[in-house]
């Protein structure tokens, strides 16, 4: 593709309303390369990789970005879209060649650097990592950050020495993405997983589906409750934060361990250390955006070969570059489940290739 050649692609930039007001607004647009690489959110020089994008994914902070909420995306105008599928078209960097199939998720994609919603991408080689064998592009994006989130809350949870004999292991925000790969990856390895939703009626059937041996309303969290309660979980995976997640460490077993990688209720923690000191439970941080490469390659190794291909594409539903502003608002209203991947371009002789 040459610098002058057009694409499309959703980008995030700064505007004024009719009062005068800052505010942040996406909108479909046409590039070239040559506005990939100017701006505050351009790779640097050395060591850029040029994609042609098969695939992105939609996940919450990709609704926020689209939306025009204020704390995901921080350089401006940058495209959006915090997960990145395609094939090497040229690179800077002599770790990647033409015709390799790479990934990116995170890694200030959306936030300072621009992200996968384009046709055309322009990454730091340093970031990607290569799509392992097991899987097509379509089911690279699919996993995207939730699922690589997921995997690290996994991996968090047997760093600890958590098992399946320990006892059954919570998993919150279960119907979204995380919560739905969660699920898929510890009923796999034989946990006894316990679901938390807002939406048993609906999503019920699905949850179970991916392994969750029961299910709990989300109001059962909702409330501030006492800093220790009954002792029911081996482990959780939180995925909402504040009170919720305080009502979770209370209820962990002695010696217990808790990866919380999510924030959609609240980054607030109302809780004390009786938790921590009395029982000794263990709060674990993941951070899938500034995740070693070593971690990356790791995580994205065990996806291939610990989850079920088939149930992630029971959970994901597919649509276009056009159609994401609609979904950033179902997936902020909460009205998504599993994931949602973004068919950009060469999506389809992408898969072919792979399978």
């Amino acid at each position: 593709m040459g610098s002058a050649e057009r694409f499309r692609a959703i980008v995030v930039d700064r505007e004024t309303d009719a009062a005068g007001k800052p505010r942040l607004a996406s909108a479909l647009r046409e590039l070239t390369l040559a506005d990939l690489r100017t701006g505050d959110a351009a790779p640097d020089a050395a060591g850029a990789v040029e994609l042609a994008v098969s695939y992105s994914s939609l996940n919450y902070k990709d609704g926020l970005a689209v939306a025009g909420k204020p704390g995901v995306t921080r350089s401006y105008p940058i495209v959006a879209g915090i997960d990145v599928v395609g094939t090497v078209v040229g690179s800077d960097d002599d770790r990647w060649a033409a015709g390799d199939r790479v990934l990116l998720n995170g890694g200030g994609a959306s936030e300072t650097r621009h992200g996968g919603y384009t046709a055309r991408a322009l990454i730091a080689g340093g970031s990607l990592v290569r799509v392992p064998d097991q899987l097509t592009d379509r089911r690279a994006a699919a996993i995207g950050t939730a699922g690589f989130t997921a995997m690290l809350s996994v991996l968090a949870l047997e760093r600890h020495g958590v098992s399946p004999t320990d006892g059954p292991v919570l998993v919150t925000g279960a119907s979204g993405g995380v919560g739905s790969v969660a699920i898929t990856l510890l009923a796999r390895a034989g946990f006894e997983v316990t679901a938390v939703t807002g939406r048993a009626a609906d999503n019920g059937e699905y949850l179970r589906s991916l392994g969750a041996a029961e299910l709990l309303d989300r109001d059962e969290f909702a409330e501030v409750g006492k800093p220790l309660q009954s002792q029911r979980w081996a482990a959780a995976i939180d995925s909402v934060g504040g009170v919720p997640l305080a009502n979770v460490l209370a209820q962990v077993r002695y010696g217990g361990v808790v990866a919380a990688c999510g924030l959609a209720a609240s980054p607030d923690l109302p809780t004390t250390v009786m938790p921590f000191i009395l029982r000794a439970v263990s709060l674990v941080g993941v951070n899938s955006v500034e995740a070693p490469l070593a971690l990356r390659e790791q995580a994205w190794a065990r996806l291939a070969t610990d989850l079920d291909l088939d149930q992630l594409d029971a959970m994901t539903t597919q649509i276009g570059l056009a159609d994401v502003f609609a979904a950033a608002d179902d997936i902020l209203a909460g009205r998504t489940r599993g994931r949602t991947v973004v068919a950009i371009g060469g999506g389809d002789e992408a898969d072919e290739a792979a399978s």
